[in-house]
């Protein structure tokens, strides 16, 4: 069975015409015209991806609701905003809500399942890790990749997939500055302009737990990297 993609987009030409994209490459195609259809069907099977439009019907903020509730039922579903908006203010909106990626309707059909492809194999890598890369232990950090697990002091750290991936690559090599086109290639999800909301994301969670939490730095001109020691 290929995995299966959950398509929510209220019009109806628009939502064939990725449906019918997406089955082409032997994706399962779900889709749904409203939020309340879309969230009882993930309710009663969670697909492997959800691809979600802001505006549904009658809803103008529908998606941003959606990605919320959707959250509350997976703390790891990948999730995709993939709508006409594209100011910055709904950019870190949904990024916030915990999306994986913001994509815009001018991107290419290529480009679009390009960037699915290469949400998949990220999930493969992580996945398909060796043994000896299993878990990563750095001070009070603990990743568990095959859990897809985060702890932070032994408390457990609400990472998505996007969020975990960063957080892997920099704790990976402590002390290393990643660039923030090496964060990029190795989430292989997000754009450059979306990269700073993830690490504000990220910070949060782990202050939530430990207001001194400082081990994520900034490199000023270079990028960010994981304190050593």
């Amino acid at each position: 069975m290929g995995r299966r993609i959950a398509i929510v987009e209220d019009d109806a030409a628009i939502r064939a015409n990725y449906a019918e994209a997406l089955a082409r490459q032997g994706y399962e195609v779900d889709a749904h015209a409203d939020r309340p259809q879309a969230l009882a069907a993930c309710r009663h099977r969670l697909p492997d991806l959800a691809i979600i439009d802001i505006g549904l019907g009658d809803e103008p903020e529908g998606g941003f609701t959606l990605c919320g509730e959707l959250r509350a039922v997976s703390k790891r579903l990948p999730i995709i905003f993939l709508t006409a908006r594209d100011s910055d203010f709904d950019v870190v909106s949904g990024l916030r809500l915990g999306a994986d990626d913001y994509l815009t309707k001018d991107i290419s059909m290529p480009h679009l399942l390009a960037r699915i492809a290469a949400l998949f194999r990220r999930i493969d890598v992580l996945a398909e890790a060796q043994p000896q890369e299993d878990c990563i232990e750095r001070g009070g950090l603990r990743l568990d990749a095959m859990r897809l697990a985060a702890q932070w002091r032994g408390q457990t750290v609400e990472l998505t997939l996007t969020e975990f991936w960063m957080v892997h690559t920099l704790a990976r090599t402590p002390g290393h500055v990643k660039s923030r086109d090496q964060l990029m290639h190795d989430a292989r999800l997000v754009d450059d302009g979306t990269i700073t909301s993830h690490i504000k994301r990220i910070r949060r969670k782990f202050a939530a737990l430990d207001d001194g939490f400082d081990a994520i730095e900034s490199v000023y001109g270079m990028g960010y990297r994981w304190k050593a020691g």
